[in-house]
């Protein structure tokens, strides 16, 4: 299945995307909760029922829906670093003896095709294409073997990062944070369509211009690794987030740096999950308060 979080007419929930059309599964199955949150906590017989739905159920033409982050409001949002070897390899580090984690704040989350900011604080802003997944049960100490079993699907993501200030300190938190710098979607691909997620072809592109190639069977840590090492260390619950890593051809690597401008279009693109792209736009840097 191909679960979306999508708003029509003003109105967001979620749906099931087949050939051209978005299914709204609060119309198919009205029972069932209408954000992706609780739809994941409701668990294995939420997901029975999704797939239950009958191919003749009506749907919406996907030109006139918005799709939005799979999962809005996660919980949490982890991301690992190093875990590519070329992009190890071009950051000048030793590969990593242990897994090297950081939060994305969950202000960051971005729509597949909503715009990113350019910071006003920075010009030193870079993508890193990625495979997302999602968790779809609460779990601790999960063993690599059953880490499988805990994974409700995988999406497209993009960790912008703005460099001056993710190392500027040890912790990359901020720098990693920035509102709009999670873009992630389209959508939720389950685990039967994908098959094996260590052996999927990622790329990204701006402007056009091809930027990293490479494939999922070249991750450091797996997935199921991931999995097995965080729950170790806390609880990890449905909605949940976790960016699996990038590879090498990020901006910063280049020689001289390139990083992203006003106007630049980054398409990430992943087999079998699809695409997203985001346009980088100008922060209004407004003061905010209530």
């Amino acid at each position: 299945m191909k679960l979306a979080t999508f708003t029509h007419q003003g109105q967001t929930r979620i749906g099931l995307v087949r050939d051209k059309g978005v299914v709204d599964l609060s119309a198919a199955v009205p029972d069932l909760p209408r954000d992706m949150l609780g739809f994941l906590a409701a668990g294995d017989a939420a997901m029975a029922k999704a797939r239950a739905v009958p191919a003749s159920a009506p749907t919406l033409p996907l030109p006139e829906v918005t799709l939005r982050a799979p999962v809005l409001n996660p919980g949490k949002i982890l991301a690992i670093g190093l875990n590519y070897r070329d992009h190890v390899e071009e950051s000048g580090m030793p590969l990593p003896e242990h897994q090297v984690w950081f939060n994305k704040q969950r202000n960051c989350v971005q729509d597949p095709y909503g715009p990113i900011n350019l910071p006003a604080v920075s010009t030193m802003l870079d993508y890193e294409a990625e495979m997302c997944f999602v968790i779809g049960k609460r779990c601790k100490h999960v063993p690599v073997e059953r880490a499988h079993e805990v994974i409700a699907g995988y999406f497209v993501g993009n960790d912008v990062s703005v460099r001056d200030w993710q190392l500027r300190t040890n912790t990359w938190q901020i720098g990693k944070s920035f509102d709009t710098h999670g873009p992630i979607g389209p959508y939720i691909v389950t685990p039967d369509e994908v098959g094996d997620p260590h052996a999927l072809d990622i790329k990204c592109w701006v402007n056009g211009e091809l930027r990293q190639n490479s494939n999922t069977r070249h991750l450091i840590f797996t997935c199921f690794d991931q999995v097995a090492h965080l729950s170790q260390a806390f609880t990890l619950d449905p909605g949940d987030i976790i960016f699996s890593g990038t590879s090498g051809g990020v901006g910063i690597a280049m020689k001289p740096p390139v990083f992203l401008k006003e106007g630049d279009a980054v398409k990430v693109e992943i087999e079998k999950l699809g695409h997203i792209e985001n346009h980088v736009v100008p922060e209004k840097a407004d003061t905010v308060i209530g």
